[in-house]
């Protein structure tokens, strides 16, 4: 039998900390790991790679497009992963899952899964955020408990230093941050991993003074999974333009170390409370 693209490959931090495995009845186990978790919340994209994993491995392809929608907090421990094959056909397969913990549902999942084919001409209107050289970029370390490995020392985020002030209480105004990717480990970045760089920087709206610095959950979150990414750092930059009726939008673009853009994301998310 030929090798299987989620099953057989060289391991790192991530693809540990994301593993599952597939019980008789079809439903997966797997855990949520300590140090995936900001101020005790497992961070969204992490969870989302946990179902996605479990999706690939069902469909036997990588994630193409995925959306998630949380409805409770994650918490460390394990979980299960129930994956329901909705297609599969000759390029393309369907399939949703319900990632739940203590028999609470915490995020349901449908996507595409598909493999990459590069074929035809591309028109691409965009182009890479300019950054400084990675290590003029500013580390984002998000808050922890004590000593405990945190989610900030599992991934090694760095962001241009203008993006940074508003950690000193002085916030740009305008709600964009744009920074470096890369596991902390070194470990290259897959269609799996991309789902978590969707969610592993600042939300955006710190960058508002009108807002406080706090938690802001994610309602729904997209993953357009556009290319394999090539060796190295991830160029990314987030955005969003509305900001109302205690909701904001955030919508990124993940450009690999050849300037080709790799995968884009939306999410919708709750703004800060304070």
């Amino acid at each position: 039998m030929g090798a299987h693209p989620y099953r057989d490959r060289v391991l790192g931090a991530f693809d540990l900390a994301t593993a599952v495995t597939r019980r008789l009845d079809g439903v997966y186990e797997a855990a949520v790991l300590p140090g995936w978790d900001i101020s005790g919340n497992a961070n969204g994209g992490y969870l989302l790679a946990i179902a996605g994993r479990a999706m690939a491995d069902a469909v036997g392809r990588p994630p193409l497009s995925v959306t998630a929608h949380f409805l409770s907090r994650g918490t460390v421990g394990p979980c299960t992963v129930e994956v329901v094959v909705v297609r599969v056909g000759r390029r393309t397969a369907t399939a949703s899952a319900a990632v739940k913990s203590n028999a609470e549902t915490v995020i349901t999942v449908i996507g595409t899964f598909a493999d990459q084919v590069v074929a035809g001409p591309a028109v691409v209107n965009a182009k890479p955020p300019e950054l400084p050289p990675i290590e003029q970029c500013i580390r984002a370390s998000p808050p922890k408990v004590a000593d405990e490995i945190g989610f900030g020392d599992q991934v090694d985020v760095r962001i241009r230093p203008e993006d940074a002030s508003f950690r000193t209480g002085v916030p740009t105004g305008t709600a964009a941050v744009a920074g470096w990717f890369a596991f902390a480990d070194g470990h290259p970045v897959d269609a799996v991993g991309l789902l978590q760089v969707s969610d592993a920087f600042v939300p955006v709206i710190f960058q508002r003074p009108e807002f406080p610095i706090a938690w802001a959950p994610t309602l729904e979150l997209t993953v357009h999974i556009r290319g394999v990414p090539a060796s190295g750092p991830l160029r990314c930059v987030f955005t969003s333009r509305f900001m109302q009726a205690g909701m904001f939008e955030e919508d990124g673009e993940m450009w690999d170390s050849d300037g080709v853009l790799v995968a884009q994301s939306r999410q919708l998310a709750l703004i800060p409370r304070g």
